[in-house]
């Protein structure tokens, strides 16, 4: 899936600048546009926190809370008619548990030392 390269990284903090920034190109109101961009900033930073290997395994449990609050946010945040700044907290919140839980150490372990027949 990823390589020893950590790419998952890199991938959490694209996503995280795409929220960030989606309130540009969706509608949103205040809850909407300061989830996104509260939410979105903290997946990138953490994303970037993991890329100078500051953080330990700690920063990638902190990503998939993250990415839980931000699939959760457009309920949480009673911002779930804006279909377009729901959509985007549903896509990159999945997205960031995803890549949360492949960056674990249990999991990456697993991934990189697997038999392939």
């Amino acid at each position: 899936m990823f390589t020893e390269s950590r790419a998952q990284d890199a991938v959490a903090v694209v996503l995280g600048v795409v929220a960030a920034l989606s309130p540009l190109w969706v509608d949103t109101n205040n809850n909407a546009m300061w989830s996104l961009i509260v939410l979105g900033v903290l997946i990138a930073l953490t994303g970037l926190a993991q890329m100078a290997r500051a953080a330990g395994a700690t920063a990638d449990y902190a990503m998939g809370v993250l990415g839980v609050l931000m699939f959760l946010s457009p309920w949480v945040m009673n911002f779930d008619t804006f279909s377009g700044a729901s959509w985007t907290a549903w896509i990159v919140g999945a997205l960031t548990v995803v890549v949360a839980v492949a960056a674990l150490p249990q999991v990456s372990t697993r991934l990189h030392t697997a038999t392939h027949h």
